[in-house]
Formats: C-alpha cells, sequence, structure tokens
C-alpha cells in the first residue's frame, strides 16, 4: 500500500554535509529509546567514526541502536572500526553481502541505496549524504553537494515503519511520531522503491507531478539517465509552456556520468528545456522541485539503478515556504556555480553521436524489461557479530 500524504509536519531543508552531520549527531546524542540508520556508506573516515562515537555512547546509555548498511557499498570497513561498535552493543547488519570473485565486487544491483535515520520515533532524517568525509566543506572541492531533511511530525511514523519492515519488525510498540510534538504546516509522505510491492512509486510520483505542473519545474540530480517515460513527461511540459530546468553534474566524481547524460541533451533542449551544468564541486543531490507547493529530496537518482534496481526512498513534500527555500537555493547555484549548455553546442559533433543517442533511447524505454534479465539474489540482512574473530562485510552465512 502506497503511503499517504500527511498533514502537520514540520520540515527543515540540509545542505551539505556540515549541516546534516551536526543535526543527526546532536538528535543521536538525545536520543532516548531507539536510532534507526540506514545507509549506503559508511567510510572509515573523521566523520565514520564521529557517527561511531555517538552510536557507541547512545548504545552505552541503554539506547537500542540498529545501522544498516550495504554489502556493495560498504564493503571494506575494517575491522578495527567494527569491533568497538558492536562491543558497545550497537546492532549492525549489513544488507546482501556477496563475495568476491577476483577481488571484485559481484553485488552491483539491487543495492540497499537509502539514507534514513530516526530518532526515538519522532523525528526523521531523509537524504542523499553517506557517512563520509567527501561530503564535508573541508574537503574543498572535491566535497559533494548534497541534501537532506530533518522531519518532525505524522510523517516520522512512515519513515520508521520504511526501516522496521527492512529488520522485519513491527512498528505497533514504538513511540508516536506526535507526542509532544507542535504541528507544522506541511504535507509530506514518505514513498520507498523497492523490487517487490513498490516498483514504480518514486518514479510515478515525479510523473504524476510533472503532468500536472502550471509553470516551473525544476530537477538537481546527480545521475540523470532517466527512463522513457520520465523524458517524454520533462518534454511535453517544456511544450506546454512550463519552465523545465535541469541541474546536472559539470564536474561529475565519475566521468562517464556526464557522457551519459549527454547523450541525452539534444532531446531535450529541442523541446525547450532548460539544461545547467553545475561545475563548482561534485553535484551528489537528488532534489527536484514543481510550481510553488510540491518538492521532493531523498536518495532516488534518475537513473536506471535508482528508478529500476536500488532500494531507494524519497521524501515527497506539499509546502509553498520549503518549496520557496529550495527554489531560492537553486536559483543561486544557477547564478553562480553553473553554466548553461545550449543547442547550438551541443549539435556540434552530433553526428558521431547520434548512433549512440539512437541506441540509448532504445535501451532507456525498454530498460525496466531488460532489468528483469539482470541477477536477482536473495536480499537478506547479515548480523554482524560483537567480538568476532574476524568481520568481513563483504561476505556473510545463508
Amino acid at each position: 500500500m502506497t503511503a499517504p500524504w500527511l498533514k502537520d509536519n514540520d520540515i527543515r531543508l540540509l545542505i551539505n554535509g556540515n549541516d546534516y552531520y551536526s543535526r543527526v549527531f546532536d538528535s543521536i546524542r538525545r536520543a532516548r529509546q531507539r536510532v534507526l540508520i540506514e545507509t549506503f556508506i559508511i567510510c572509515d573516515d573523521v566523520v565514520g567514526r564521529a557517527l561511531r562515537q555517538v552510536l557507541m555512547d547512545a548504545s552505552q546509555r541503554g539506547v537500542r541502536i540498529d545501522v544498516t548498511v550495504d554489502g556493495y557499498g560498504t564493503a571494506d570497513l575494517p575491522l578495527h572500526f567494527i569491533e568497538p561498535m558492536t562491543s558497545a552493543g550497537v546492532h549492525l547488519h549489513v544488507f546482501d553481502p556477496q563475495p568476491r570473485w577476483m577481488g571484485m565486487r559481484t553485488n552491483l544491483f539491487r543495492r540497499l541505496h537509502r539514507k534514513l535515520v530516526v530518532i526515538d520515533g519522532r523525528r526523521a532524517f531523509v537524504g542523499g549524504l553517506n557517512y563520509c568525509a567527501d561530503h564535508l566543506d573541508e574537503s574543498g572541492p572535491k566535497a559533494k553537494q548534497d541534501y537532506a531533511v530533518e522531519v518532525t511530525g505524522p510523517v516520522v511514523a512512515q519513515v520508521q515503519s520504511c526501516c522496521l519492515r527492512l529488520l522485519n519488525e513491527q512498528a505497533s510498540n514504538q513511540t508516536s511520531a506526535l507526542d509532544g510534538h507542535s504541528p507544522g504546516r506541511a504535507w509530506a509522505r514518505l514513498l520507498d522503491r523497492d523490487n517487490h510491492h513498490h516498483t514504480d512509486a518514486i518514479e510515478d510520483q515525479y510523473l504524476a507531478a510533472l503532468r500536472t505542473a502550471r509553470f516551473r519545474v525544476m530537477i538537481a540530480n546527480a545521475y540523470f539517465f532517466p527512463g522513457y517515460r520520465l523524458l517524454r513527461e520533462l518534454c511535453n511540459a517544456a511544450r506546454r509552456g512550463v519552465q523545465v530546468t535541469l541541474i546536472l553534474q559539470g564536474q561529475p566524481d565519475m566521468r562517464w556520468v556526464r557522457t551519459f547524460s549527454r547523450l541525452l541533451y539534444n532531446y531535450l533542449l529541442r523541446d525547450g528545456v532548460r539544461i545547467f551544468e553545475y561545475c563548482r564541486r561534485p553535484l551528489h543531490g537528488k532534489v527536484a522541485l514543481v510550481d510553488d507547493e510540491w518538492s521532493t529530496v531523498g536518495s532516488s537518482n534518475l537513473d536506471p539503478l535508482s528508478l529500476a534496481l536500488n532500494l531507494e526512498a524519497n521524501l515527497f513534500i506539499c509546502d509553498g515556504a520549503f518549496n520557496k527555500q529550495l527554489r531560492d537555493h537553486l536559483h543561486e547555484l544557477i547564478d553562480h556555480h553553473c553554466k548553461r549548455i545550449t543547442l547550438e553546442r551541443m549539435i556540434r559533433g552530433y553526428w558521431w553521436r547520434a548512433p549512440l543517442i539512437f541506441l540509448c533511447f532504445h535501451c532507456i524505454r525498454h530498460f525496466p524489461k531488460i532489468a528483469g534479465w539482470l541477477p536477482a539474489h536473495k536480499q537478506y540482512l547479515h548480523p554482524v557479530a560483537p567480538r568476532a574473530s574476524h568481520v568481513d562485510c563483504r561476505e556473510g552465512n545463508h
């Protein structure tokens, strides 16, 4: 069942790691009952060690801690990082660990890519940030541009239920998100994408918003290679007079990202979609807004992995004030740190890209069917035991 829209939520936009980590760590320090965390990556660096310390401190004062990491993204977390945490009582779970083949990770598809935090059932964080130092401003030009939201109100129960389903738990005994809560003004809903019941939930919400857009669409997305339906609705919106603006990577953390995205530029530009490449630092965000009310922040890229394979979670928000805050920020990026891509520029060299573009469109048109051919190993959580003689996130006993 798709999560309904819930009213009376307070939602705070968090920009980049310095803002996000301080709020998450302070909330964990104030936790009294339970902390739930899901993330793709934890690194053994200044951010990962700071997270470990606040989790250990919370566990030692009696807070139940459950941390779930992905078996591909967090494949190399060392024993000297893990053992003190699990010995302090932190419950660490690894999502779908698999053995390596010739030293290479084999479990690329159907990853746990969500980034969720729930504190005592009363406060939640939803976004795109992993626990790594490359999200900090101190990392300089390599620091990633990213976003999250801090949430209180009824929608926290949806975030909590999402986390507990992965742990095969029920939410009935958890603290209510309404206890002691002052009503906010935002409507919100959490939608998660999985490979069983909600395979298209996030994409369908995007499609519905694009079809009803009246005058403005803005999307800032790190890995942009969407399915045919999304591309078509973006162009349809632009043709009927909606100002459609895309902010994509101009200084990518992986070069192939921009190469694939640029195969779509001609198609979008010809119908009037505006495209800007963000050049200050790698863009890792996954945010969007439509008109003056609708917004989304979460973990889902607009690419085949996120839309057809990975476990993802986005918070969808209906609130004018939040929409304006995000919109003002994105306009600031465009004004100061982006270069605009024109159709005239992309036509140059079109002759050699044309065959690739043709193949590209046929690929994305049929990708949902193609995705069904990819390895569909059983997904499970592997608990990491405290004081284990050997801990390796890459392997687990079925």
